[in-house]
């Protein structure tokens, strides 16, 4: 039988040879990706309609999929700082199903669906690898691809009414003059014994009123 120890103080050269991951792209799925534009705040609801049609017309073979682009974002609400969920896109969804006119036309017609993007009604504009693969990211084998979040948001706007709940001018209230997303601060203007007096806070230290 041969040694097949190493001897002390040496080291074993080994060269590992790397296994590519296994890219899952949404494009390479059956049929091809569009976008369908909905009415403002019916994306769950064209979802919910375009599920029945699919079922009480047995076209699971014909519309596959219904995807709406979601993300978590942080918040700024009363004060806390909160993980949410929102729609990437509003008022659209992706549908994939196939390049079929008549297809094309059963969604356009679903209740809540003002029609497909592209030059032509009945020959919509389907996305290319790229696009897919921007809004759907692909799954890589083995390995948790996490979603870009954007940056936190934040309830705010200009001129408006807050409170101050925190720090020298704490109960003091005033108007939103600026907002500074990049540092999370807001400049509220405050009345200071009758003059207007600038003061920056981060967003955790004021309220909406």
């Amino acid at each position: 039988m041969s040694d097949l120890s190493v001897p002390e103080n040496e080291e074993l050269d080994v060269e590992l040879e790397e296994t590519p991951a296994e890219i899952e792209s949404a494009f390479d799925r059956p049929g091809r990706w569009y976008i369908v534009h909905t009415f403002a705040g019916h994306e769950q609801k064209v979802i919910g309609a375009l599920n029945n049609i699919v079922k009480s017309r047995e076209l699971a073979d014909r519309i596959y999929e219904v995807y709406l682009p979601e993300e978590d974002v942080t918040e700024f609400k009363g004060g806390k700082k909160v993980t949410v969920s929102k729609r990437v896109f509003p008022s659209y969804l992706l549908v994939r199903c196939e390049p079929d006119p008549e297809i094309f036309y059963v969604i356009g017609s679903t209740p809540g669906v003002t029609g497909f993007v592209g030059a032509e009604k009945t020959r919509p504009t389907a996305l290319t690898r790229q696009e897919v693969d921007n809004i759907i990211r692909p799954h890589v084998e083995g390995v948790e691809v996490v979603p870009k979040r954007r940056g936190p948001t934040h309830e705010f706007e200009i001129n408006d009414t807050v409170q101050i709940k925190s720090g020298p001018f704490a109960t003091f209230s005033g108007h939103v003059a600026e907002i500074n997303e990049d540092q999370l601060k807001v400049k509220v203007l405050v009345d200071i014994f009758g003059r207007e007096t600038p003061v920056e806070l981060d967003f955790t230290q004021v309220t909406k009123l």
